[in-house]
């Protein structure tokens, strides 16, 4: 197959916002932390996002920070640093002072398809400047369409595309991301041929979906989630195969085509070189968080699943993801320029 060549679309300038977590009562400042080699903050600390507050990375960071922060014994903080497909956030927690203080929103995208993307110039080697500490929560994806499209079901659109190669779009937030590899697997998956759209974000992607001006997309379920249901767009079909209870009777993706599963995650990493203490302290409190129901209720709203991994299990499935996507980058022959 001749190599396909695409621009890589890059967020507006680093944008800061701050947050802080709901502040911890007075009994549990300076709480000490347990365990072979305890570790406990003295100061606020504060997770990294490389993407615009209100988005599902957004959403989960302020989860994480509300559940760790009466944990630590101290406030944690939410700053936004948007900006090159989070790449800026990325290389600020990689460059902080590996104390324990400075934790990063790592997303699928960040750590297992960017360094996989031939011609990226990436600031940080992720996997020898970032270190795993904690996955947070699975993102379920969907394929959705424009209400107004012609198409009621996945295998009507793959036999649209068959019948016209080439004609029908699906838009990604930016070459390079989990969505435009989404995209790129079902293009193969069902030997068809798309011509893929990059948005500067999922808002804007939607709104020429439901103008009918792009053909489909492949996202989050909390991008969505809110038209779906609002009827401004039609969800064809889920991109996990075990479905999701905020669309019980969605199809899923598998049934049109045997095997595929299409998802991603967020999780928490931090500079390498962590005090193991650091690492198991923001680690518990990240999966003892997990397990309350007021937080798998809150997740589950906004399209996402509990997905509770220590260090060693989320590093593990970074590695499988990172060759997985990487397959598929190869294989669709995708560059940056």
């Amino acid at each position: 197959m001749p190599e396909r060549r695409f621009r890589r679309a890059l967020l507006p300038g680093a944008v800061l916002a701050a947050a802080v977590a709901t502040a911890p009562p007075a009994a549990a400042q300076g709480r000490p932390a347990t365990g072979p080699a305890a570790w406990s903050p003295d100061r606020p600390a504060r997770i990294l996002v490389g993407f615009a507050a209100g988005g599902t990375g957004d959403l989960i960071a302020r989860t994480v920070a509300e559940m760790a922060a009466p944990r630590l014994g101290q406030p944690v903080l939410v700053e936004n640093r948007a900006g090159a497909n989070g790449m800026i956030a990325a290389e600020a927690a990689a460059r902080a002072a590996p104390d324990g203080l400075t934790m990063l929103m790592c997303p699928t995208g960040n750590m297992t398809i960017l360094p996989e993307l031939p011609g990226a110039r990436l600031p940080v080697d992720v996997r020898a400047e970032l270190a795993p500490v904690a996955n947070v929560a699975l993102s379920t994806y969907g394929m959705v369409v424009g209400a107004g499209a012609p198409w009621r079901s996945a295998a009507e659109f793959i036999e649209a595309a068959r019948a016209r190669p080439g004609a029908l779009t699906f838009a990604s937030v930016g070459t390079g991301s989990a969505q435009h590899l989404a995209g790129e697997r079902l293009r193969r998956a069902a030997g068809i041929e798309l011509l893929h759209v990059a948005y500067r974000g999922a808002s804007l992607a939607a709104v020429d979906l439901i103008a009918l001006r792009a053909d489909a997309m492949i996202t989050n379920l909390g991008d969505v989630a809110r038209q779906v249901k609002g009827g401004e767009l039609r969800l064809l079909a889920l991109g996990d195969s075990a479905g999701h209870p905020l669309f019980p009777d969605a199809p899923k993706l598998s049934d049109t085509l045997p095997g595929f599963e299409v998802t991603s995650w967020l999780g928490l990493c931090g500079p390498r070189g962590l005090p193991p203490g650091a690492v198991a302290a923001w680690s518990r409190a990240t999966l003892d968080g997990l397990a309350a129901p007021a937080i798998a209720q809150r997740l589950m709203e906004n399209g996402l699943r509990p997905l509770p991994e220590g260090p060693d299990d989320f590093a593990a499935r970074i590695a499988r993801d990172r060759a997985a996507w990487g397959e598929v980058i190869r294989a669709a022959g995708i560059k940056a320029e």
